[in-house]
């Protein structure tokens, strides 16, 4: 392969990238209100010449490139957070901004630079004669992500019955090369008390109180999860509270909190349930310890429900698709530092749910993520483009 050829391929389209991703910044796209990206992404592809572009009845947008044998697949999700605090923005967070160097607005690293980093890697792919009869590559820009890690992949296997031989994830990954990640849980924890007139407490069960020597204990867990040394520890946090009363001059009668639980490598929901239901005043109190579950419609009006749970993964480094990142990267830019997420991907359900091999490389910073002032940076998607391109044909070669 002509790896000069292939990064003076991906540097030509620097300025396509930068208005394709300026315009996707330019459309609000959090989840569920995904139809405007997919929209721009679709009429991108068929522009380029994608050989198949279609929308799935989930909303997901999804174009291939050649007819070879194997699938390789690149995921992007394409939906983001919102704004947060306004004030807390020096710019308009959908005008965004360029320089010679950045472009900022919401999505920009988180993630919206990753397809278009992978658009524009298909078409150097087809421009330089990279394609063969071995592969064809699909790009998926996907949706509810943010909601609803690999909720999008749940449908495209098992709805869709789309199964690639491996699936590059482009969330950002500060340069790096990352090949897993820990898992996550939204776990609910509710008590029940009993109300009586706020005068004469002692007539009642106080629910908030009950719920207070439980939020200790779940303290106490935090600093005795299980740790990997990949991935580091466990952690679980409290995320949300809730309560009932019938007045704010009575006895609380519930109380509820979420707690957002991080799995590392070894350890499974059923075993997070069972460790905050063994807690002493989970026990004491009667607790009912749950899991979410997620059942909102996508822009296009589909509900897919399914329990928040969000399987932990990782990729040996020997796999072959972590050999062809690591070798198409080295042949470019030198030698890389292969990592991990801190966050959650669609990676969750790729490999966490169905075993197909993951590997992560994109455009951004993942500090960029849900921050205020969030900004890429153009080298990152013309760096990201140009490995893209090379990966498939090193993975068969």
């Amino acid at each position: 392969m002509d790896f000069i050829k292939v990064k003076t391929a991906a540097q030509g389209y620097e300025k396509a990238m930068t208005a394709f991703l300026r315009d996707l910044i330019a459309i609000p796209g959090e989840s569920s209100g995904e139809e405007g990206h997919v929209r721009r992404i679709e009429k991108e592809m068929k522009n380029l010449g994608f050989d198949k572009v279609e929308i799935d009845p989930m909303g997901n947008v999804m174009g291939v490139m050649g007819t070879g044998e194997k699938l390789i697949a690149f995921d992007g999700h394409i939906d983001t957070v919102g704004i947060g605090n306004r004030d807390n923005w020096t710019f308009d967070p959908y005008q965004g901004y360029e320089t010679e160097t950045e472009i900022g607005g919401r999505g920009a690293s988180d993630q919206l630079g990753g397809i278009v980093s992978v658009v524009y890697g298909a078409k150097v792919m087809k421009d330089l004669g990279l394609l063969s009869d071995k592969y064809r590559v699909l790009v998926t820009g996907t949706v509810q992500e943010e909601d609803c890690d690999g909720l999008c992949w749940q449908y495209i296997v098992n709805e869709d019955h789309v199964k690639p031989e491996f699936v590059v994830i482009t969330e950002p990954t500060d340069g790096n090369i990352y090949r897993g990640q820990r898992g996550r849980m939204e776990i609910r924890v509710e008590v029940k008390g009993v109300s009586c007139h706020g005068s004469a407490p002692e007539r009642g069960k106080n629910a908030i109180y009950m719920m207070a020597d439980i939020l200790q204990e779940i303290r106490g867990l935090n600093e005795r999860l299980h740790y990997d040394p990949f991935l580091g520890k466990g952690t679980v946090t409290v995320s949300e509270i809730f309560y009932s009363s019938p007045s704010r001059c009575a006895v609380a009668d519930g109380c509820a909190v979420s707690l957002d639980r991080r799995l590392t490598d070894g350890e499974t929901y059923q075993s997070a349930l069972e460790e905050v239901r063994a807690l002493p005043s989970c026990q004491k109190y009667n607790a009912e310890v749950t899991m979410y579950q997620y059942a909102r419609p996508s822009w296009k009006g589909l509900t897919y429900p399914t329990d928040c749970y969000f399987p932990t993964w990782v990729l040996p480094e020997d796999h072959p698709a972590t050999q062809a990142m690591v070798e198409s990267y080295r042949a470019m830019f030198g030698e890389p530092l292969v990592d991990k997420w801190t966050f959650s991907t669609n990676g969750v359900s790729i490999m966490g749910r169905y075993g197909i091999p993951c590997i992560g490389f994109g455009p951004g910073k993942e500090a960029q993520a849900h921050a205020p002032n969030e900004k890429t940076w153009k080298a990152d998607l013309v760096r990201c483009c140009a490995v893209y391109a090379a990966l498939p044909a090193m993975y068969c070669k």
